[in-house]
């Protein structure tokens, strides 16, 4: 067993006063550190800066931006022709399918079939693509005989 030095024991009646460090700058907007500091009922300071976190400068730039919107672009994009929606319909009614059968055969919803047969929809060459694999009709270019 150790023994136990004879020397005489003092106490050291001195307070000892241990403090923590200041939060350093990017530690005090941490949104971690505000929801405790929040919990715990400290007082906040909130500054708001002018225009902070938006993407404004003026609003001069934007009027300017409307105007060269209005001058560049065309109003309405065009629409599926009604030669490709009468021949995906007629495509798709010989070979017996249903609207959402077509969907699923060139991996789209039934609502994308559904807007091209009512001329609704914004042509895309990628989803007319598959629909001339999946029906053996042509869509695009010129229509007429199959392809």
């Amino acid at each position: 067993m150790p023994s136990r030095s004879t020397g005489v024991m003092s106490q050291d009646w001195e307070p000892v006063v241990l403090r923590k460090s200041k939060p350093k700058a990017h530690d005090l907007r941490d949104p971690k550190v505000v929801n405790q500091a929040l919990r715990s009922g400290v007082a906040i300071q909130t500054i708001k800066k002018s225009d902070g976190g938006s993407n404004k400068k003026a609003a001069a730039p934007v009027v300017n931006a409307r105007k060269l919107d209005e001058g560049t672009e065309p109003v309405s994009f065009d629409r599926v022709s009604t030669e490709v929606r009468h021949a995906i319909q007629k495509a798709r009614l010989e070979k017996k399918m249903s609207q959402s059968e077509l969907a699923k055969l060139i991996n789209e919803q039934p609502k994308v079939v559904q807007e091209y047969e009512n001329g609704k929809a914004v042509p895309n060459q990628a989803v007319l693509a598959k629909m001339e694999k999946v029906l053996g009709v042509k869509l695009r270019g010129k229509v007429g005989g199959g392809k």
